[in-house]
This record gives structure tokens, sequence and C-alpha cells, in this order.
């Protein structure tokens, strides 16, 4: 039984790093390469991340297997060694962790700064839409064409559920703001996750590279219908979203009148 520890302990590294190898291949990993400038760089820190966890991970067990295995065929009547500890070990085990916190924490500070503060977001950047969470749904306000957005609702300000259009290759920003409970703004693809918090408007920038749909769900367990929660990014040329935004504005202007003229013209 001794041995069936050791070995225990010898298996689990061992399909870490196997799973570590092949799950790109077979596609355990990210739904897709980062779509978004940022996205690139906050795959960069989750590798970072991933290759010291995973170093450290498999060492310590590779060390305690070996331990294990030691004590388990040691001959019969052999004494053990006891000891009071190393200080220079302790030092040494507390120090190194130290260190490693530190660069991880340095590591990230300009990535975490040009995702979060506001005096760092893109000088070109865009103000394209209001989202508004609310159980269970994503609430879309586009100023009125010509305008720009505010952070109140104007006269003329456009309206739509659960589908956000942004130009690609520029960076855009949205306001974000819940109706009732906290959620969570969460582009897979994209790689932009930020909560929505009650009372807050919180301004968010992305970019996205490439033409496409991209999910939009909530992160958050919101309530009952939480799983529901989902729309998606319509990523398009700056002249389709221009295009799709008068389309909407021709939509919600509508009050029939034209089409009854029309009919009755035609009788």
């Amino acid at each position: 039984m001794k041995k069936f520890w050791a070995l225990f302990f010898f298996f689990w590294p061992t399909v870490a790093i196997i799973s570590c190898v092949i799950a790109p291949s077979r596609g355990w990993w990210f739904p897709s390469p980062p779509m978004s400038r940022t996205g690139v760089q906050i795959d960069g820190l989750f590798y970072l991340i991933l290759i010291i966890v995973t170093i450290t991970f498999v060492a310590t067990q590779y060390v305690l297997a070996y331990a294990l295995w030691k004590g388990a065929t040691k001959e019969s009547g052999s004494k053990a060694l006891f000891s009071h500890g190393s200080h220079k070990l302790e030092i040494i085990w507390t120090i190194v962790p130290s260190f490693i916190l530190v660069f991880i924490s340095l590591s990230q500070l300009d990535v975490l700064a040009e995702i979060r503060v506001i005096s760092k977001f893109p000088e070109k950047a865009t103000k394209v839409a209001e989202v508004t969470a609310r159980q269970f749904e994503w609430r879309i306000r586009y100023p009125k064409p010509g305008t720009e957005l505010t952070t109140v609702e104007n006269p003329g300000d456009l309206y739509y559920v659960n589908e956000l259009h942004v130009p690609t290759g520029k960076p855009v920003i949205i306001n974000l703001r819940t109706q009732d409970v906290q959620h969570a703004f969460f582009s897979p693809q994209l790689r932009v996750k930020q909560d929505a918090v009650p009372g807050l408007v919180i301004p968010i920038w992305f970019d996205v590279r490439e033409v496409g749909n991209y999910d939009l769900v909530c992160a958050e367990l919101c309530g009952w219908g939480h799983y529901k929660m989902k729309a998606r990014i319509v990523a398009q040329s700056q002249s389709s979203v221009d295009k799709y935004l008068k389309q909407l504005e021709a939509d919600q202007n509508a009050d029939g009148t034209k089409s009854e003229a029309a009919a009755s013209g035609d009788e």
C-alpha cells in the first residue's frame, strides 16, 4: 500500500504534463485565439502564470512521490533520520515564492492599467453605445446618428436588445451599467470582462480585429435566468455599422403612416 501512494503522486503530475502538451491540438484550451489587442496581453499573462504554477506543481509532486517511494522501499530495520529543520531551507522557500509573486504583480500592472485606468484609454477610442444589464438580457442604447453618447438618455437615441454592433480595427468604448442586480459583461473571444455594479456607470474599451459575431454572456450568477442571459457582439466595417444604425433609426421611428398611404394609393 505504501508503494501505491508513491505511484499515485507520480501519476498526477505526469497526467498534468501530458494534458498541457495535447490540450491545444484537442481543443481543450481557449475558445479561440484572442480577437482583441488586450486579449493578446491577457493571454500572455495567463501563459506566464500557467508555466510558473505547472513547474511548481510538477516539481513538488515528484519530490513528494520520491520521498514516499524511498520510505516504502527502505530496508526493514533501517533507522530513520530525524531533523529539527533547516533555517536556510526555510528562508529559501519563503524568499523564492515572494519574489515570484512580486514578479507576477509587476508583470500585470501595465496591462491592468491599460484596461482599467480611464486616463490610459486610447485617445482615438470612440464611444459607441451604452449597455445596460438587467435580468435577463442586455439592453443596448446607441446615440442618435451624428451625436455623441452621454450617460443620460436623449431624444433620438436608438435601442436594441441582445445585439451590440461595433466597428472593427479601431478602439471603441461602451458605458456599462445595471438596472437591477450585479452582472458581468463577458466576451470570451475578445477576453473582455467587467462587472456591472448597481449605481455605477463603468466605461470599457476594446477593439475587434476581425469581422464576425462574438459571444456576450453574463459571468455573474444573477438569478434563475442567468443561464440564458446571452447576446452577441457583431463586429463590422464602419460603413456597415453606420448603415445598421440608419436602418435601426428608420425602424424605431416608423409609425406605419407611409405604408398605409402606399396601400391606399395601390387601391
